[in-house]
């Protein structure tokens, strides 16, 4: 955090990620579902590892770069929550729980780099 300033994507990521990794816990001890849940895992905390990484780029095209696959991370952590929830291994209450919260590390990261992209073909 550069100035004191909070940096929203990354807390909420981090915190996000806080989340999976209990999800995924659950999954393994409760469900004992091993495979959707280390794909949810690996998916879910790399978001964040990336914004992460973001934030000490090399150049505005390597911040696009690095928000850009935390987008790609966080479109496939959706793809296994829903797929955890439609195949009944999540149940609805946890769904509707951690869902909103993917969808909006998704809608943030595309605000990110549509605009980190407009930034950088004005300069």
């Amino acid at each position: 955090m550069e100035n004191g300033k909070k940096n929203i994507v990354q807390e909420k990521s981090f915190a996000f990620a806080l989340r999976i990794i209990k999800l995924s816990k659950f999954l393994q001890k409760e469900k004992k579902e091993f495979v959707l849940s280390k794909q949810v895992l690996r998916s879910g905390t790399a978001v964040g590892a990336l914004i992460k990484e973001a934030e000490h780029a090399q150049s505005k095209a390597d911040f696009i770069n690095k928000m850009s696959i935390a987008l790609k991370e966080a479109n496939e952590t959706d793809y296994w929550i829903e797929l955890l929830y439609q195949s009944n291994d999540l149940s609805k209450e946890a769904y509707h729980s951690i869902h909103p919260e993917i969808q909006e590390l998704i809608k943030l990261l595309v605000s990110i780099v549509k605009s980190s992209k407009v930034n950088i073909n004005q300069n």
